[in-house]
C-alpha cells in the first residue's frame, strides 16, 4: 500500500510530507485548495505525462516521491528483481523529477528508469479513478476493457488479437497472390535465377575470410620467403650471425664467472636468450621450407575473389552483405513460391483462422459468463443508490468476422426505473445517474482487482442525501480490504472514512501554499461540520457531525 507521498515545488506545494495509514481515507477541503493536486502529483509518480507548467512558480524543478509497502506475494516483487531494482525490505520507492522546461526523470527504487518502466511497475501499486472517469465509460472500448479487465481475460485477450493479427496477414497476402498474379511470376522468376547465381557461388563468411587470408600469403610468398631466409641467416647461419655473437660473449662470462660466482645470473639470462634465438630460427628455417610459391592456386583464388566483387558489386552490397543477402532473397522466393500455390495459401489463411476462433469462442465464454456475475452486481448496487427496480445488462454483440478484440463487441446498457426496457447506457442516463452506475462499476470492479490502493479523485459528483452516505459505506467496505483515498466534498462520504486531511490555502510572502492537516476527532468534527454548515458553522451543526461520524 502507500506509505509515504513527498510532494516538492509542484503547483502551489511548496513542500509537503504525508504518512498513510491502511483503510478509508478522506481528502476534503474548500474548492480549489488543491485536493486534486495531491492525485495529480501522486500520477505523475505513478507515469502520467508531465509538462514543465505544473513546476511551482520561479522553481527550477518539481519533485514527487511515493513510497510503497510491498506484500511477500506481490507480483511487483517479482518484477522488480527481474528488471534489477533492488527492492531490500519489500519497499518501492518511485520518484518522479519534472523541469521547468518540460523534461523530467523517472526513477525507481533509486534507479534511473524509463517512463514506460515506471507505469508498469506502478500499474501494480495504485489505480487511479478520476471525476471524469464516468464519461468514458460510454465508449464502447472503455466497457471492453473493464468486463476484460475485471474478468483477468487480459492475456486472452493478448492471444486472440495475435492469432486475429496472424489471420489477417495471410488473408491479405492471398488477396495480393490473386491480384498480382503476373507480377509474382516475374519476381518469382528473377529471383530463383540470383538465388541460383548465390547458391552457385557458394558463398560463406568463413570460407571468404579464410579465402581473403592464403590470397595475401600467396601474393607475398616469394618475399616471406626471401625474408625468412635472411632472418635465418642473421641469426644463425651467416657469418655475423647473432647467435655465434652470443656463443662468444657467453664464453667471456663464463670464464669470468669463475672469478666472481655474482656474474652467473647476467650468464644464467643470456644463456636463456641464446636458446630463444635459436628456436626462433630454426622455425623461421621451418616457415620458409613449408611456404610454398603455388601460381596456379593463386591465379585461382584470384578468379574466385573477382567472382565474389562482382557478384557483390551487381546486386550492390558489400561482399561480407552476400550471405544475409541470400538469406533475404530466398525468404521472398520462398514467400513468392507459397503465393504461386493458391491452394497452399487458402489452407494456411483457413489455418490461422481456426487459430483465431479457438482462442476466440473460449474468450467470449468468459466474458459471457463474467457479464453475467458483473451484470446481476452492478443491478443490486443500484438498488441501494436510488434508483429501485434499475437494471444493469452487458451484452456481447456478435461481429460478422470478428476482430483483434475478439467475435462481440461489448455494450453497457441499462433501465433506469422498473419497467423501463434495457436500453445502451450512453442513451439513457443523465450525469447524476451516470455517475452513480458509474461509481458503482468502478467499486465493484475495483473488488476484483489485486491493486492494492484505489485513489477516488471526486468521483461523486453529481450525487448527494442517502445516495452519498450509501456510496461512503460502499467505499468504507472496499477499504476493509485495500487502501482507499478518496477526494470528496460530501460530507456523508467523508463521514464514513477511518482517516480524513483537510487541504487548505494559506498565503506565505505573497505566494499562495496548499497545507494538509491529519485530523483528530475534534478536528474532524469541526471539518463535517464545514461541508454541512458552509460558511456560518453553529452548535447544531456540530452536532450533526458528531451523530453522521459516530453512526458512521
Amino acid at each position: 500500500m502507500l506509505r509515504r507521498l513527498l510532494i516538492r515545488d509542484f503547483v502551489i506545494v511548496d513542500s509537503l510530507e504525508l504518512v498513510f495509514e491502511a483503510g478509508f481515507v478522506a481528502l476534503t477541503g474548500e474548492t480549489g485548495a488543491g485536493k486534486s493536486i495531491l492525485v495529480d502529483a501522486l500520477s505523475l509518480a505513478l507515469g502520467e505525462r508531465a509538462d514543465g507548467g505544473v513546476v511551482r512558480v520561479g522553481r527550477e524543478r518539481a519533485e514527487i516521491s511515493a513510497e510503497f509497502d510491498l506484500e511477500p506475494s506481490s507480483p511487483v516483487l517479482a518484477w522488480l528483481a527481474e528488471n534489477d531494482f533492488d527492492a531490500d525490505g519489500g519497499v518501492c520507492l518511485l520518484r518522479r523529477v519534472i523541469e521547468a522546461g518540460g523534461r523530467s526523470r523517472a526513477y525507481v527504487n533509486g534507479a534511473a528508469a524509463t517512463l514506460a518502466q515506471l507505469k508498469t511497475v506502478a500499474d501494480g501499486l495504485a489505480d487511479i479513478h478520476g471525476q471524469h472517469a464516468h464519461h468514458s465509460l460510454l465508449r464502447g472500448d472503455a466497457q471492453r476493457q473493464l468486463l476484460d479487465g475485471h474478468a483477468g481475460l487480459e492475456p486472452l485477450v493478448e492471444e486472440v488479437a495475435a492469432a486475429y493479427a496472424a489471420w489477417q496477414r495471410l488473408r491479405r497476402a492471398r488477396e495480393e497472390a490473386e491480384r498480382d498474379a503476373e507480377a509474382g511470376a516475374r519476381e518469382r522468376e528473377l529471383l530463383e535465377w540470383q538465388v541460383n547465381e548465390l547458391e552457385t557461388l557458394d558463398f560463406t563468411d568463413d570460407r571468404w575470410e579464410e579465402e581473403n587470408r592464403e590470397h595475401r600469403r600467396l601474393s607475398y610468398a616469394a618475399s616471406l620467403i626471401e625474408g625468412a631466409a635472411a632472418v635465418v641467416e642473421m641469426l644463425d647461419e651467416g657469418e655475423m650471425a647473432a647467435t655465434a655473437a652470443i656463443d662468444r660473449v657467453l664464453s667471456k662470462l663464463r670464464d669470468m664467472a669463475e672469478v666472481d660466482p655474482t656474474l652467473a645470473e647476467p650468464t644464467a639470462l643470456i644463456e636463456g636468450a641464446r636458446i630463444q634465438l635459436a628456436e626462433a630460427a630454426h622455425a623461421l628455417a621451418r616457415y620458409r621450407e613449408r611456404l610454398d610459391l603455388d601460381p596456379g592456386r593463386l591465379e585461382d583464388l584470384e578468379t574466385r575473389l573477382e567472382a565474389v566483387m562482382a557478384m557483390a558489386r551487381k546486386h550492390r552490397v558489400a561482399p561480407d552483405d552476400l550471405t544475409e543477402l541470400q538469406v533475404r532473397l530466398t525468404r521472398r522466393l520462398d514467400e513468392l513460391r507459397l503465393t504461386a500455390d493458391p491452394a497452399a495459401l487458402a489452407e494456411r489463411e483457413a489455418s490461422a483462422r481456426r487459430s483465431f476462433e479457438g482462442p476466440a469462442k473460449k474468450l467470449s465464454a468468459a466474458r459471457a459468463k463474467a457479464a453475467g456475475a458483473l451484470s446481476k452486481q452492478i443491478s443490486e448496487a443500484m438498488q441501494q443508490l436510488a434508483m429501485v427496480g434499475g437494471r444493469f445488462e452487458i451484452a456481447l454483440l456478435s461481429t460478422e468476422d470478428g476482430a483483434g478484440y475478439g467475435l462481440e463487441t461489448v455494450e453497457f446498457r441499462v433501465a433506469v426505473n422498473a419497467g423501463q426496457p434495457l436500453r445502451p447506457l450512453a442513451k439513457v442516463a443523465s450525469g447524476g445517474e451516470l455517475s452513480r452506475i458509474g461509481l458503482a462499476i468502478q467499486v465493484i470492479a475495483s473488488e476484483a482487482s489485486e491493486v492494492p490502493t484505489l485513489i477516488f479523485d471526486e468521483v461523486d459528483v453529481g450525487i448527494g442525501g442517502g445516495v452519498a452516505e450509501v456510496v461512503g459505506r460502499l467505499l468504507r467496505q472496499l477499504g476493509g480490504t485495500r487502501q482507499v483515498l478518496c477526494v470528496t466534498h460530501l460530507p456523508q462520504v467523508a463521514a464514513q472514512a477511518r482517516w480524513q486531511w483537510s487541504v487548505a490555502k494559506e498565503t506565505q510572502g505573497g505566494h499562495t501554499l496548499s497545507r494538509v492537516t491529519a485530523l483528530d476527532a475534534n478536528g474532524r468534527v469541526e471539518e463535517i461540520a464545514r461541508m454541512l454548515g458552509g460558511v456560518k458553522i453553529t452548535d447544531t451543526t456540530r452536532d450533526h457531525a458528531r451523530e453522521m461520524l459516530s453512526q458512521a
